[in-house]
């Protein structure tokens, strides 16, 4: 088991729901600071022409109000009225960077009636932005239904690129996505579905991530214990913030480390479950996958896959990201090219 803990500069924002701020200190000084950065942001951005009648998906900060991007307080510039999924994190972040623009509530519940709103904005001509409360519109978050009615009705919808836990999480993780890997949101709330749940992402061939909140945490780690109690897995709580930590080992490690201290289960989590190695190496030659296990206990990973492939046909890349997801001293990542 590992833990990297990291640390956010400037000060961390609260979660979600909570205050959230930049704190430099002076107030004379941050007002310099944010000026400037909306200066810069318009001067970098102002040869890129964005349509009059436009919705804009823009992703927010995760959790560190710093991690705004210069385009993206440039195009804020641009907009008219900013759609929000909470309205109050969104008057928060516009706030922290000195802009006022007329926000309209667009959260789960009524974003279908947001939705006739935003387009009766756009056939105005005006520019309008959608901010989820935190990361980017659309990955488990509303956006979908506004993306999709404005294109239906003929308006351009760009995507302003930023924070997402998902990637933040696996772009740390070290683990090998070449295969790619499966998002699949919240892990269910009720015993049932959540063990349903559990049971299927641990029969993928690929990394899933999820996320999970603070309360059910322990819950969920106990039945991977149970579903699965060898199986390679990672937390990740509180990104971009001040305690910004990564746990990886098996479930009983990760136990361990949750119970020592009663505040490693506070914050929010993702969650990633590695592959299951037996699926993924489902497609390969069984005679491949034992002369690949069997060569690696003399030689590195690599040069065994590289014998076995040329000795059965089996693609060698398949073949040797099969052999790292087995159980250790069957292989080791020995190659970075592979």
């Amino acid at each position: 088991m590992s833990e990297t803990p990291r640390f956010a500069d400037p000060a961390p924002a609260a979660a979600p729901g909570e205050d959230s701020r930049i704190d430099h200190g002076d107030h004379g000084d941050r007002d310099s600071a944010m000026r400037a950065a909306r200066a810069a942001a318009k001067a970098l951005c102002a040869g890129q022409q964005i349509p009059d009648a436009c919705l804009l998906m823009v992703a927010t900060p995760i959790g560190n109000l710093a991690d705004v991007g210069l385009r993206t307080l440039a195009m804020l510039q641009r907009c008219d009225l900013v759609a929000a999924e909470d309205t109050r994190a969104a008057q928060r972040l516009l706030q922290a960077w000195g802009l006022s623009l007329p926000l309209l509530r667009a959260d789960r519940h009524r974003e279908q009636e947001a939705a006739q709103q935003v387009l009766a904005q756009l056939r105005e001509g005006r520019r309008v932005a959608f901010v989820s409360d935190a990361g980017t519109p659309g990955i488990r978050d509303p956006g979908a239904v506004l993306a999709r009615s404005a294109r239906a009705a003929g308006y351009a919808v760009l995507a302003l690129p930023g924070p997402s836990a998902v990637t933040t999480a696996l772009s740390a993780s070290g683990i090998d996505l070449e295969a790619g890997y499966v998002f699949a949101g919240y892990i269910p709330a009720t015993e049932g579905r959540r063990r349903d749940f559990l049971a299927e992402a641990l029969g993928h061939a690929r990394t899933v991530v999820c996320f999970e909140t603070p309360h059910r945490i322990e819950s969920t780690v106990e039945w991977l214990q149970r579903l699965a109690p060898q199986r390679k897995l990672l937390l990740a709580k509180e990104l971009s913030k001040q305690f910004e930590t990564y746990v990886d080992g098996d479930a009983a490690a990760l136990l361990q480390w949750l119970r020592t201290d009663p505040r490693h289960a506070q914050g929010e989590f993702v969650l990633l479950i590695g592959a299951d190695a037996e699926v993924a190496g489902a497609d390969l030659p069984l005679q491949a996958r034992r002369w690949a296990l069997r060569l690696a206990r003399e030689m590195p990973a690599s040069r065994a896959c590289a014998l076995a492939a040329e000795m059965s046909g089996a693609p060698r890349r398949e073949l040797y990201r099969w052999l790292l997801l087995q159980p250790a001293g069957h292989g080791r990542a020995d190659d970075a090219s592979q």
